[in-house]
């Protein structure tokens, strides 16, 4: 069975990156293959790694305050490249309002402090093929 490929991500200026490399281990250590960009990582290059690597997940953590303005640039650069079967999520501190207006874009489940990285993992395997 194909191993899920998940590409992570640090979108913008955030230099932190402990959480995602927490998010990171537990992927790979459900077996899953995770490719991590690294920090400050531009759209442009989040979308090409994406199609470049063929993944099937692409999760970006952002704790900018830019997710209303990264997260719909990914999504848009994902769809040009006919990528519109790769689920787009990622986490941070995000409004609920926010991650209601993402969710209706057709990105999917944005996860914060307190989610558990098992929940993650469940969500990954359940919805990698959801479009």
């Amino acid at each position: 069975m194909k191993r899920i490929r998940v590409l992570l991500a640090k979108a913008g200026l955030d230099g932190h990156d402990r959480g995602v490399k927490v998010i990171a281990r537990a992927l790979r250590d459900a077996g899953m293959e995770v490719i991590y960009t690294g920090l400050r990582q531009s759209v442009n290059a989040i979308v090409r790694s994406a199609v470049q690597e063929d993944v099937d997940v692409v999760a970006v953590s952002i704790l900018s305050g830019a997710h209303m303005t990264l997260f719909p640039k990914i999504w848009k650069g994902l769809k040009r490249y006919g990528k519109r079967d790769v689920l787009l999520t990622g986490g941070g501190i995000i409004p609920r309002q926010d991650q209601e207006r993402l969710a209706k874009l057709g990105i999917g489940r944005m996860f914060g402090p307190g989610d558990s990285t098992q929940e993650i993992v469940r969500y990954i395997h359940k919805n990698k093929n959801r479009r």
